[in-house]
């Protein structure tokens, strides 16, 4: 069975940071560009960063920026997101997922060119 399971959500102030972890199973990932996408309450799923199967540069949306890493481990089969310097506007249900298509050259941040999806780990920070 193919999934992604995140963890490392939870309740933080603002300033503080958090590591999010999206165990992947059941393929290889290796091969996949991984992507984070958050959705705050009454809001479309949105963007934040995404990071290319081969040795290109990760992208992030323009408000994360400076603040956000996002790192994979293709032998733990693993994608992380370091978070810092965490603000309000940043409390979502954040989740992984796993691009379409093997070998993409060219990375997308629209949600519906990622197939495979976690349930999605809550980070709340208060301000």
């Amino acid at each position: 069975q193919v999934q992604l399971v995140e963890s490392g959500g939870g309740l933080v102030q603002a300033g503080g940071s958090l590591r999010l972890s999206c165990a992947a199973s059941g393929r290889n990932f290796s091969r996949y560009a991984m992507a984070w996408f958050r959705q705050a309450p009454g809001k479309e799923r949105e963007f934040v960063a995404v990071i290319p199967w081969s040795s290109g540069s990760a992208s992030y949306v323009d408000s994360v920026k400076g603040r956000f890493t996002i790192s994979r481990d293709n032998g733990k089969n693993a994608v992380y997101l370091q978070m810092n310097s965490l603000k309000p506007e940043d409390t979502a249900v954040y989740y992984c997922a796993a691009d379409r298509f093997r070998y993409r050259r060219v990375v997308v941040p629209t949600a519906t060119e990622y197939d495979i999806w976690g349930q999605g780990t809550q980070v709340t920070v208060s301000s």
